[in-house]
């Protein structure tokens, strides 16, 4: 198969979405959905569809189960044409499903299995394989896996960028041990693009995400894009910082995936020569069609809507 020209590491999993729910629901004990979905998720999962949906040759590094779970997602994956190579199934190791409860307001609430695939990724299994990574990186979901600590981490992105000018892109989630950015030192200077929001930052660095991005750009980080919701992002260089506002909503439906989306959007910018500038609107506008469907990826079919809003956002910065 065609080399990728981009490569996400991270989790896929099936996502049991169910919404919108009440806080009383411990009380009553049942409650009516407007929605209870099954759908595929997880970062890596998502962020490679979305790409592949923009027409981006696109690889997934990931870890399944050898179960009907984890065969239907490889089938699925397989199904959209995204490289699965370095997609590796397990056996005696179940797949991860999450439980996804969202409210009126689009917000989430998860429950999760700490021993199922997606905390069990690990080094060892993509050490190998990474020569066959494309000239995009995007390691999408740092602190998910115990497994991979700062050490590891320090080591593959060292790996990642042995060769000259491939790209790598960090994806956050919370850390879950207390890290600090100061932690982390060991592996920044080697992330060309990190992108956490607002609380990922904060629980690293403090309550104020300028003196976070200036931390990590202080410590090798190239560029440090901070997703800020429906406010859209702000983006932080050694040399400014500027926002860039959201695609305006009214569709506000389920934010799971949005941040996944704002990832991939942003790549396929890296990847068609934008602006930074450029790139975080493209990314709010993918953000946008992701938050008016249930489920991570179901908002966006194609690039033709994600492509249309960011020439809307295009046009309000001109006329500005």
């Amino acid at each position: 198969m065609k080399k990728s020209k981009a490569t996400i590491i991270g989790p896929a999993i099936v996502d049991i979405m169910a919404g919108p729910i009440g806080e009383n629901i411990f009380r009553i004990g049942s409650m009516p959905m407007n929605a209870i979905n099954m759908t595929y998720g997880g970062n890596g999962y998502n962020e490679s569809y979305v790409l592949n949906r923009f027409g981006v040759n696109v690889g997934l590094f990931t870890k399944l189960g050898d179960d009907e779970t984890g065969n239907r997602i490889l089938e699925k994956l397989n199904s959209l044409g995204i490289n699965t190579d370095h997609v590796m199934l397990e056996e005696n190791l179940s797949t991860s499903i999450n439980v996804v409860l969202f409210d009126e307001k689009g917000e989430r609430r998860f429950l999760t299995n700490p021993q199922g695939s997606q905390r069990c990724m690990s080094e060892d299994d993509i050490t190998s394989a990474i020569l066959d990574c494309g000239d995009i990186v995007c390691f999408s979901g740092m602190f998910i896996s115990p497994l991979f600590d700062i050490q590891s981490m320090g080591r593959v992105f060292r790996k990642i960028k042995e060769k000259q000018d491939r790209i790598l892109v960090v994806d956050m989630t919370k850390a879950k041990n207390g890290e600090t950015i100061k932690d982390l030192k060991p592996l920044l200077s080697y992330i060309d693009y990190i992108l956490p929001n607002e609380e990922e930052l904060r629980l690293l660095g403090g309550d104020d995400i300028a003196y976070g991005a200036s931390e990590f750009l202080k410590d090798g980080v190239g560029c440090v894009v901070v997703k800020t919701g429906c406010r859209g992002c702000t983006v932080f260089t050694r040399q400014n910082s500027f926002n860039v506002e959201a695609f305006k909503t009214e569709k506000l439906v389920d934010t799971t995936g949005a941040g996944d989306s704002f990832a991939a959007g942003f790549i396929y910018g890296l990847m068609n020569n934008m602006s930074l500038l450029e790139c975080a609107m493209f990314a709010n506008a993918a953000a946008s069609c992701c938050v008016e469907c249930v489920g991570a990826t179901e908002g966006i079919t194609s690039i033709e809507e994600p492509m249309r809003r960011y020439k809307m956002l295009c046009g309000s910065i001109t006329e500005d």
